[in-house]
């Protein structure tokens, strides 16, 4: 290799790259070109393909454009990186890069105003009044006849109830069919009503988007449907009227220039009908003009946001069974054809493709449900709404990521980035025809001198003209819950995550359970020969200030009789170190089931369900289902749904985010296993900023169990004034209060931050403090009642309990940790908040904890 480790030849770059092309999955045969264009940065994706807008320019999608075919595994494409950051960089990195907002605008479709078309205003101009558009109609039927118009659209024409009115429809054209109101300005259902109940033979009304829909309920819907009695849509809905003429104009037979003159023939009409789209009509029942006789050739039908709930599952399944030639259906699943895939796939023998999916692909794939034909999720802004607030929204659809490691770490956190513009216009499909990978190409042969790629190459034979297309969630099988993490790219079908949710609660909701009754007192261990205790630890803290009589500090774990350390123990340790089943251990068997969050979680819902005290918790790797209709449920209601995501095994708050973006949210699981916790949006706050508390517990015994806490806890404040505002969000001293390890930390002694916080609130402390030690004994019971195996006779442990109020000063936990960081107890001389108020000297902590734990004292402890 050459001087400096620096890559010369194509040896060098497998030498140095060689696990990095393997871990990429990139093919063999393309090293050597990849290392060409690497070396060279050679950019030369624009010379075979192309970026084309679509969805009305709110997305891209990406062509091959050479006028050969490109063969499977036969070139290799770098792309850009557009934009790299960690997550909590990204709106100061936005905001600070001259341009960058702009470009990510433009690449993520943001940039336009969605209201405003220039194209548009020049139609404007030249487009005739309402009054313009009846005139010209009513010379046709002075010309031709009653039977010229039957089909009148007025869309769009800003006519309010009072022109409507003037306007006297029913006596210039008494023969309509049809008539279309869409996005005017009437109000008033009476009045409209009034009006339109004078035509005698109208099938279809659409008054959609217009502000009389606002009061429009049931009463005003059958009012007018009673007064016509041939009446077929009502605002694109079917009513219960509704024959083949409907569904002719739902199959595209009859519209303003075939519009059908309501003869009795149109079953006859519907022969030849082969598709047919009746998404969201709100059907009921499918009736006797919905046949096989009639309809002898439908091969494709769409059933989607129907509830057809006049018919059972089986009679929908035997109806749709005699049409022989259909061959494709869209449902929803689950839905009025049944929750499962599978059994409409096995119902309807007949059916090719169900959703989009090949039915022999339904069967052998075991989903419940199936969707294919997903829409995709479209960047919304509000009107007026800053571009980087639109990009920070977006970016979920676009963002991809990649961790660093060497030989002795990986990196706490993930690197998030933007391909350029040509990589981001590649579209997701089930069956790609390009695969991509990030990859880190070091020219010195060192990660200093990394820089990062994405790499781009065709998985299949690909022709000129086809859309290139990647696999968003490639390795990603159902075991990983793929259908469900596709929500963060598709519309996903809302019926089946809420139902979920429902049956998930509804099972917490019904869960009880015995308290658990409280301890005798468990003996000392203090030795029959009255020698101190030995003890060893790997915890400075405790070799330095442990100065209690009744213990004596030992570097050598085989003869203590206490073994006190921050690492976990588990068999193959102690077979390694010499430890035996007589020494004392400060961790009890099991105990993950408290301190690791989605354990903890799963104890409590286990054992109480869903108590006040811990807000609604899902694991995202088991539970994303559920907790995506959880999601759905809080949105349609229009509650918050602001949320934070958790690592289940990462203190001081590393990799964990507050966020409200149900993209983001699913996309988040990408950078380690998390649980995703309801936030506390709205916490109690000291002069304005939020704070957490931490409680420091000493379990004695877990059976019987037998608790204590300390007379001493400490709060922890965040350093910025307390706000929602979305770019807040990214910000670790706004939302986060652990300032130990980043940001500034303002130490506030206990008893100062309780009577400022009394003065504030008008709240008496102690009240509080009763509220909280009740939740940590149910803590700890929970885990007594789901976990008995984690009892241990030598075991005696100490655990951070880290509590937030609401604003309604109520306990909320949010999290149990092994082995606290007790640096503030060691370090500040406190006053009791309770007990007799005294001072306990810093230097005396690890003596009265040990003293607690291991020689049946209580000095500056209480019991729970």
């Amino acid at each position: 290799m050459a001087d400096a480790g620096t890559i010369r030849t194509f040896e060098d770059f497998l030498k140095v790259h060689g696990l990095l092309l393997a871990a990429a999955g990139i093919p063999q045969s393309l090293y050597r070109k990849l290392f060409e264009k690497l070396s060279t940065e050679t950019f030369d994706g624009g010379n075979y393909f192309l970026v084309e807008p679509v969805e009305d320019g709110r997305q891209r999608r990406l062509v091959l454009t050479t006028s050969n075919s490109m063969g499977k595994e036969s070139n290799i494409f770098l792309v850009d990186h557009a934009l790299s950051f960690r997550l909590s960089d990204a709106p100061k990195q936005l905001q600070e890069v001259p341009g960058l907002v702009e470009r990510m605008a433009s690449l993520m479709c943001v940039d336009i105003d969605l209201n405003s078309d220039d194209e548009d205003a020049d139609k404007e101009d030249i487009k005739l009044t309402a009054v313009e558009i009846v005139e010209r109609e009513l010379e046709k039927v002075k010309k031709e006849g009653p039977g010229a118009v039957v089909w009148l659209e007025l869309e769009d024409l800003d006519i309010d109830d009072d022109l409507f009115v003037s306007l006297d429809l029913p006596t210039k054209f008494p023969d309509l069919i049809a008539l279309s109101l869409c996005n005017n300005k009437l109000k008033f259902t009476e009045t409209i009503t009034k009006e339109i109940v004078k035509f005698k033979h109208l099938r279809a009304l659409w008054l959609n988007n217009n502000p009389i829909l606002q009061n429009f309920d049931d009463h005003g819907a059958d009012a007018i449907i009673h007064n016509f009695p041939r009446l077929e849509i009502l605002n694109s809905s079917f009513t219960r009227k509704y024959t083949g003429w409907a569904l002719g104009f739902c199959g595209g037979i009859y519209d303003k220039d075939n519009p059908g003159c309501g003869h009795d023939d149109d079953n006859h009409s519907l022969q030849g009908l082969t598709s047919l789209d009746l998404s969201n009509r709100h059907i009921h029942s499918l009736h006797m003009g919905f046949s096989p006789d009639a309809m002898p050739s439908l091969s494709y039908l769409n059933l989607r946001g129907n509830p057809l709930d006049d018919h059972s599952v089986s009679d929908l399944h035997q109806h749709l069974k005699a049409f022989t030639s259909l061959h494709a259906i869209e449902v929803d699943i689950p839905g009025p054809l049944g929750d499962s895939a599978i059994k409409i796939a096995e119902s309807l023998p007949n059916l090719s493709l169900l959703n989009g999916v090949n039915t022999s692909k339904v069967l052998e794939s075991g989903k419940s449900v199936i969707d294919s034909m997903l829409l995709p999720r479209l960047p919304e802004w509000a009107s007026g709404e800053p571009l980087i607030d639109r990009v920070l929204n977006a970016m979920w659809l676009y963002l991809m990521s990649y961790r660093l490691s060497d030989e002795e770490k990986i990196d706490e956190t993930s690197i998030w980035y933007v391909m350029d513009e040509l990589g981001s216009a590649l579209r997701h499909s089930d069956e790609p025809n390009f695969r991509v990978s990030p990859f880190l190409y070091m020219p010195e042969g060192k990660l200093e001198s990394a820089v990062s790629f994405t790499i781009l190459w065709p998985t299949k034979n690909v022709e000129d003209g086809d859309e290139c297309t990647r696999d968003y969630l490639s390795g990603i099988g159902e075991k990983k819950q793929r259908s469900a993490r596709l929500t963060a790219w598709f519309h996903t079908p809302q019926k089946y995550f809420i139902k979920e949710y429902e049956t998930f609660w509804q099972n917490l909701r019904s869960i009880s359970c015995s308290p658990v009754n409280k301890a005798s007192r468990t003996g000392s261990l203090a030795r029959s020969d009255r020698c101190p205790l030995r003890v060893y630890t790997d915890i400075p803290q405790v070799e330095e200030i442990l100065t209690h009589p009744g213990f004596i500090i030992t570097s050598e774990p085989k003869e203590a009789d206490i073994i006190w350390t921050s690492m976990q123990v588990d068999e193959e340790m102690k077979k390694a170190v010499g430890l035996n089943d007589r020494q004392c251990m400060n961790q009890f068997p099991f105990e993950a089931c408290l301190v690791m969050k989605h354990h903890l979680a799963d104890t409590v819902q286990k054992a109480y369900g869903s108590p006040e005290w811990f807000q609604p918790t899902y694991n995202l790797e088991t539970q994303l289902t559920q907790f995506i209709g959880d999601y759905y449920v809080r949105e349609n209601k229009g509650d918050d749904n602001l949320w934070i995501l958790k690592p289940w095994n990462m203190a001081r708050t590393i990799d964990t985010t507050v966020t409200g973006n149900l993209s983001a949210i699913i996309r988040l699981m990408e950078t380690g296993p998390k649980i995703c916790q309801k936030y506390i949006e709205s916490p109690a706050l000291f002069k304005g900023k939020k704070f957490d508390l931490r409680y420091i517990v000493l379990v004695r015994s877990m059976n019987p169990l037998e608790l204590f806490i300390t007379n001493i806890f400490w709060v922890r404040l965040a350093n910025n004034t307390y706000t929602l505002d979305k770019k807040s969000l990214f910000e670790y001293e706004t939302h986060f209060t652990v300032m130990n390890y980043r940001g500034k930390l303002n130490h506030m002694n206990t008893p100062e931050f309780v009577k400022e916080f009394e003065q504030e609130h008008q709240v008496e402390w102690l009240e509080i403090h009763s509220r909280i030690k009740q939740m940590i004994r149910m803590v700890f019971e929970s885990a007594t009642l789901v976990h008995p195996e984690m009892h241990s006779t030598m075991s005696r442990a100490m655990y951070g309990v880290d509590v937030m109020l609401d604003r309604s000063f109520k306990p909320k936990l949010l999290e149990v940790t092994y082995c606290p960081d007790c640096t503030r107890a060691c370090k500040y001389d406190m006053e009791a908040i309770t007990g007799g108020g005294e001072i306990i000297k810093a230097k005396d902590f690890y003596n009265y904890v040990f003293g607690c734990l291991f020689l049946d004292e209580t000095t500056h402890v209480s019991a729970l």
